[in-house]
């Protein structure tokens, strides 16, 4: 088991099982509160220190989304997780979680839009239209958010 202080992430390198050359693990406990995004943001970029800025901006705004939908549908605790991936052949495969100690409210079968004048309601919408792959699962001892950004390697370029 990973230990670490509350509030400090901890993270962990190297290679996996599968053949990927190069992963990397940041796990942080998240305040229960209206700071839950922002600490989820400012621990993304760090976890994502040098990457592409488009990929981290993307990667922070659906990162702030789950973490606040964690605190406002959820119960504490509040974990992120961000795994970085890097696959031997290349690329870049990001994937995030954030989990709860669950909630009473059904899991919705995908994001509905909502009205136009709402000021919330948008935060799975986002998700959706932003990270490659996602999910929800929520239960009344636990629900966890999760989302995957992949970014392909880049061919190289031809010399003049």
């Amino acid at each position: 088991m990973l230990e670490h202080d509350v509030g400090q992430p901890a993270s962990v390198a190297g290679q996996d099982d599968i053949g990927n050359a190069d992963a990397t693990t940041l796990i942080t406990d998240l305040p229960y509160g209206p700071k839950a995004a922002e600490v989820a943001r400012e621990a993304v970029a760090v976890a994502l220190h040098g990457t592409e800025a488009d990929l981290l901006d993307d990667a922070r705004l659906v990162t702030s989304e789950l973490a606040t939908n964690a605190f406002a549908s959820g119960s504490p605790p509040l974990v992120l997780c961000v795994d970085r991936t890097t696959p031997t052949a290349g690329g870049l495969e990001v994937e995030i979680t954030v989990t709860d100690g669950g909630c009473s409210h059904p899991t919705p079968s995908s994001p509905s839009a909502p009205e136009e004048e709402a000021e919330s309601g948008r935060g799975l919408v986002i998700v959706e239209a932003l990270a490659d792959a996602w999910s929800l699962t929520t239960g009344t001892h636990g629900t966890r958010a999760w989302c995957r950004f992949t970014r392909n390697a880049r061919p190289p370029t031809a010399s003049a």
